[in-house]
């Protein structure tokens, strides 16, 4: 259904028949982590994100999986060799 109550006229999950059924019968403002995503949308009442009711959940246990400005850090660890089986084989 289309929201009725901040983000009028788009499609919501949360809207049913009788109002919003969020939990707390509307969605939240972002924060400032979300700054810069592509997500992030500007209606009359504020800026709100696209895929989440409630951004700041979100972001109480690390990084958004929403996010689009953020990128997963890869570390890469180098394995230990052999000095020996190195050696043997160079030799080859």
């Amino acid at each position: 259904m289309h929201c009725t109550t901040i983000k009028e006229g788009k499609e919501c999950p949360f809207m049913t028949v009788k109002g919003c059924s969020y939990n707390d019968g509307i969605c939240h403002q972002i924060v400032e982590q979300c700054q810069g995503c592509n997500r992030g949308t500007e209606f009359s009442s504020g800026w709100f994100c696209a895929a989440c009711p409630e951004p700041a959940a979100k972001w109480k246990n690390g990084n958004c999986n929403f996010a689009s400005h953020v990128s997963a850090a890869t570390t890469s660890t180098k394995a230990k060799i052999n000095p020996l089986k190195a050696s043997k084989r160079g030799r080859r």
